[in-house]
């Protein structure tokens, strides 16, 4: 029974032993598992860990030699390329220096050479020194020989010899000239008449032509009131709209149009003839017909411009030119028609160029180009050969042309031949009789007045009208007058025929003092 109760306690001990024991074995085996596991692990991490780095390292080997190589390659085309650089250096500094001393020897030569010429000048001086020194004494000797002979000094021998030498020149001189200038005076004469009477036979131009007046006749004086209008609106619209007066008085079946600008009485004049024909007389028809007409002379304008270019032969003109010179076929001078006017002096221009051997296309363009100031639209205070000048010089033409138109009045000097033809051309052309209505006792009444005018001022000799009475040329007394008294006489004589006489334009006063000593040898 002891030992069953043995048995059994050793039993039950056994099993106590084995619930204790067991988990703790099993604990202890699952931590030793557990930890091998990790071990393994660790170990296998540390294998790839060690495997990247020596992949990376390789790697980084392999860039590194690359790099070293590609480095290298660079540094030998650098080196390469710089020796490159270095030879042509060296060459072009080679070269730099063989230059140099090319120069220098050539210097060196000449340096030798002017050493060489300087010497011989430095002998040739000292040569002609001694030979000067012989010279002077013996024109000392002589001059004291020639002193003691002739029995005066040396300055009152060359006094008289001066003045011997200077009389004979003055008598030779003034022969010479007055041969001259008689001789110069008839050939000019001769050829200058043949030349105007040769171009003048030349030209055959018709006279001047009635001046239109802007009168408009009506089919009744019943379309006196249409054309007033209620309250007057439609005679004030063509007014405004046209820039012109309108004159309706007694005059039968007729009405008077009144403008300074010719261009604008015609534009009046025909849209009035078109609002009568049409007989529809309001406010929007009269600025419908008048737009319509407007540009109708416009063209028209343009259309007169191109024809005298093309019946004169004159090539390369500006729009803006072929504007200028057709509005001038609406402008009358004196009756004559400013653009026939033109063409005739560019005719005769041109003719007159051609007996003098000028040119003939220059002056032609010049001439037909004079007058283009009188169809200026803007107003100015200059005169139409300053306004024409200006004109032509914005267009582009030639100076010259410039020249000829300022210079055609003589308000500047001519600067060419042609500027003088074109003077002459323009007195031709506006002489000529029929050329102006101008009656010729008014012509010539107004030239007497001007020289009258002038005639009564102390020391003045002769007065003459000249340029149609453009140009007064005045002689004056030199004993009487002086070079500073000329102006203020000229001053005094303008003022006298701005306030005593009318005449159109500007007259420009010429005063010509002079003192004038003729000897004759018989």
């Amino acid at each position: 029974m002891g030992i069953i109760l043995y048995k059994l306690g050793n039993v039950y001990m056994l099993q106590l032993l084995t619930y204790i024991l067991l988990p703790i074995v099993g604990i202890v085996l699952g931590w030793t598992i557990r930890w091998i596991y990790a071990r393994f692990q660790l170990s296998a991490s540390e294998q790839k860990a060690e495997r990247v780095k020596q992949d990376a390292i390789k790697e980084a080997e392999a860039l590194k030699k690359e790099f070293q190589l590609q480095a290298k390659e660079q540094l030998i085309q650098e080196r390469a390329q710089q020796e490159r650089e270095n030879r042509d250096r060296r060459k072009e500094i080679q070269d730099y220096e063989r230059s140099v001393r090319k120069k220098e020897e050539t210097l060196e030569l000449r340096g030798q050479e002017y050493d060489k010429k300087e010497k011989e000048v430095a002998d040739r001086q000292a040569a002609l020194l001694r030979k000067e020194e012989g010279f002077r004494q013996k024109e000392e000797s002589l001059r004291t020989e020639l002193e003691r002979i002739s029995g005066l000094t040396r300055d009152e021998a060359k006094a008289l010899i001066i003045k011997s030498l200077e009389n004979e020149a003055r008598h030779d001189a003034q022969a010479l000239l007055n041969k001259v200038d008689q001789e110069a005076q008839l050939a000019a004469e001769k050829k200058a008449q043949k030349i105007l009477i040769t171009a003048m036979q030349r030209l055959a131009s018709e006279t001047t032509g009635d001046n239109t007046v802007a009168t408009v006749s009506l089919p009744s004086d019943e379309m006196k009131g249409r054309i007033i209008g209620r309250e007057g609106r439609n005679i004030r619209t063509l007014e405004t709209l046209t820039g012109v007066d309108i004159i309706i008085d007694d005059t039968p079946e007729a009405v008077v149009i009144s403008c300074f600008d010719p261009v604008r009485k015609e534009i009046a004049k025909q849209s009035l003839e078109r609002l009568i024909t049409d007989g529809r007389i309001h406010p929007s028809r009269i600025e419908e017909i008048v737009q319509k007409v407007t540009r109708e002379i416009q063209q028209k304008i343009y259309e007169e411009g191109e024809k005298a270019l093309f019946d004169l032969g004159v090539h390369n003109m500006s729009q803006e030119g072929v504007r200028a010179i057709g509005r001038l076929y609406f402008r009358t001078s004196y009756g004559q028609s400013v653009l026939v006017h033109s063409k005739e002096v560019a005719e005769i221009a041109s003719m007159l160029a051609a007996e003098i051997g000028c040119n003939r296309e220059l002056a032609k363009r010049a001439a037909l180009l004079h007058d283009i100031g009188k169809g200026a639209e803007v107003d100015s205070d200059q005169n139409h050969a300053e306004v024409g000048a200006e004109m032509a010089r914005k267009m582009g033409e030639d100076p010259k042309i410039v020249n000829a138109i300022a210079a055609h009045h003589n308000d500047v000097e001519p600067q060419t031949p042609e500027a003088v033809l074109v003077q002459i051309a323009d007195a031709i052309s506006a002489a000529r009789p029929g050329a102006r209505r101008e009656t010729v006792d008014n012509y010539v009444k107004r030239l007497e007045n001007l020289e009258a005018t002038a005639r009564r001022f102390d020391g003045v000799e002769q007065a003459y009208a000249i340029q149609a009475g453009r140009e007064l040329r005045i002689l004056v007394n030199n004993e009487k007058i002086g070079d500073e008294q000329v102006k203020e006489l000229a001053k005094s004589i303008a003022k006298q025929i701005e306030d005593d006489l009318q005449y159109p334009g500007r007259i420009k006063i010429t005063m010509i003092r002079e003192t004038r000593i003729i000897e004759y040898a018989r």
